[in-house]
C-alpha cells in the first residue's frame, strides 16, 4: 500500500521547513487560501477554504508509514480533508491526498491582536518563488484572501518558528507584492 500524501499550500511549500519525502508540485481545485486567525493560536495562519472554481498551487509529499502524528502536531488547529480527486500532481502514480483546513468553529478574521507574521509570509513566498518562479508566487498572492489583515513586521526578530533567511531579491519581491495589495504593515514594538 502506498503512503498517503498531504497537500501543502503555505509554509509546507518551502522544502526548508520540512523533510517529508517525495515532494512534488501539485494543483488543488475547488479551494482557495485565506488568512485566518484560529482561537487555538496567537497569530493568523493560512487556511485552505472550499471555493467553487478555486485553484491553488502547492506541493504534495508522502507521509511515511501513514504516521500523521508529527504533521498533525505541526498543523494543530487544522482538520484534514480528503482531496485526492481534486489534485493534479507530478507524482507519476495515483496517490491518496489530504489537505489541512481550519474548521469554521475555530476560525476568525485576523486582528491587530492576532496578526499575520511577515516572517511567515516570507517563508511561504520563498517556497513559491523556488518551486513556481515569480509567476507562481504572484498566483499565490492572487489566490489568497485576507490581505487587508494587519501584518506584523517581525523580520529582525522573527516570531515564526520556521523562519528562513531570504535573499535580497526575495525580500524585495515580498515587499513589492504587499505594497501592490495595500497591505497594512505594523512595526513590532
Amino acid at each position: 500500500m502506498h503512503d498517503p500524501y498531504f497537500f501543502g499550500y503555505g509554509s509546507l511549500v518551502n522544502r526548508a521547513t520540512h523533510d517529508y519525502p517525495r515532494a512534488t508540485r501539485a494543483r488543488l481545485t475547488g479551494w482557495r487560501r485565506a488568512w485566518t486567525h484560529t482561537t487555538l493560536r496567537d497569530v493568523a495562519y493560512l487556511s485552505a477554504v472550499p471555493a467553487e472554481g478555486g485553484v491553488i498551487d502547492g506541493l504534495i509529499a508522502s507521509v511515511p508509514g501513514h504516521d500523521w502524528a508529527a504533521l498533525d502536531e505541526r498543523e494543530r488547529a487544522y482538520n484534514r480533508h480528503a482531496v485526492s480527486h481534486t489534485v493534479e500532481h507530478e507524482a507519476g502514480h495515483p496517490v491518496y491526498v489530504q489537505v489541512y483546513s481550519v474548521p469554521g468553529t475555530h476560525a476568525a478574521a485576523p486582528t491587530i491582536r492576532h496578526p499575520i507574521l511577515l516572517s511567515y509570509i516570507d517563508v511561504v513566498v520563498q517556497g513559491y518563488l523556488r518551486e513556481f518562479g515569480k509567476d507562481g508566487a504572484r498566483r499565490f498572492f492572487e489566490t489568497t484572501d485576507g490581505w487587508d489583515a494587519p501584518i506584523l513586521n517581525d523580520r529582525t526578530r522573527p516570531i515564526y518558528q520556521r523562519h528562513q533567511m531570504l535573499t535580497g531579491d526575495e525580500y524585495a519581491f515580498v515587499d513589492q507584492e504587499l505594497t501592490g495589495r495595500d497591505a497594512t504593515i505594523v512595526e513590532r514594538a
